[in-house]
């Protein structure tokens, strides 16, 4: 006996702002590598370096967007869904790369700080910052559909505070001529990634697990199951995420009452999953006894004892 339900993921909506941040971002990058590279300021190159992770990023996802279309297979049959958080992994761990690039930078960088074109470093800080809040624009509407998306969002989000910092850094070394404000705007920069990239990693980490989903409470989930009328006890609970937006869940479900129907307590229960914890995507094994004691002979209602329904 079965149930309708769908396997698929939302990504309708996502690529075209994937595309148009990513073509306003890796076209800033290269001004801003140059414009580094002119002005001698290690804060503008961390900046175009956050440019380059943010498209790196971008390109990213919606790589794993295309990939994640592909119909299931034998192999596959979750389909490529989870590529998506393989994607975001791999930006929190570029991420993490970038940011200790950038601090061990400035401390070689702080003792001995080079002469900075302030005017022409304020120029292209602030030409960034305009990149990055249309980026930012582009993307915030799908950030909390996606964990994919999220991890490109906050990727340029790090990146417009940076540009916010190399335009405080250029006024006040324009103002005071103190060159070593540079490396401490880089190391300002760098100190703030880190912690949101390791939130992405944990986050990103926590599903290639198969942990239970943040947004769910695997005790009131047992409660829930085990109270409901029909049911004598369960056990083999089993709650995860394939990827954003994708919570699925696996039980087995006893019930000794000759006078209960199955079809209909599994209707009951898959409604009560639905409507309490939003979960859609569950596959329910009724049992006559735990199967742990099972004998494989057919119960006193006339079904096998082990039949999976779902």
């Amino acid at each position: 006996m079965g149930a309708g339900h769908s396997h698929d993921v939302k990504v309708e909506g996502y690529e075209k702002p994937l595309w148009i941040a990513l073509i306003l971002t890796a076209s800033f990058m290269v001004a801003e590598v140059v414009g580094g590279i002119l002005t001698n300021s290690l804060a503008l190159i961390s900046d175009a370096a956050h440019m380059f992770t943010d498209s790196a990023a971008l390109a990213i996802s919606l790589l794993a967007i295309q990939i994640g279309k592909k119909a299931v297979d034998k192999k596959r049959t979750f389909g490529y869904h989870r590529f998506e958080i393989l994607a975001a992994a791999f930006n929190a761990i570029l991420l993490f790369g970038v940011a200790i690039y950038i601090l061990v930078e400035a401390f070689l960088r702080i003792s001995n700080p080079p002469d900075i074109q302030s005017n022409l470093m304020l120029i292209i800080a602030s030409l960034g910052l305009l990149v990055n809040l249309i980026a930012m624009k582009l993307l915030s509407q799908s950030k909390d559909d996606s964990l994919n998306v999220k991890g490109a969002y906050l990727e340029v989000w790090s990146d417009m505070l940076g540009s916010v910092g190399v335009i405080v850094g250029a006024l006040l070394i324009r103002w005071t001529g103190w060159g070593w404000i540079d490396s401490v705007i880089a190391v300002g920069i760098g100190l703030w990634v880190l912690p949101r990239a390791w939130a992405l990693l944990k986050q990103s980490t926590h599903i290639l697990l198969e942990g239970t989903p943040e947004h769910l409470n695997i005790d009131e989930i047992k409660q829930a199951l085990s109270s409901h009328w029909g049911v004598d006890s369960i056990h083999d609970l089993h709650v995860w995420s394939i990827s954003s937006g994708k919570s699925s869940l696996s039980v087995h479900v006893v019930c000794q009452h000759r006078e209960v129907d199955w079809s209909d307590l599994l209707q009951q229960i898959r409604a009560m999953l639905a409507n309490r914890f939003d979960l859609h995507h569950t596959t329910i094994q009724l049992e006559a006894t735990p199967c742990s004691d099972a004998s494989g002979e057919h119960n006193y209602t006339g079904e096998p004892t082990n039949t999976k329904l779902h």
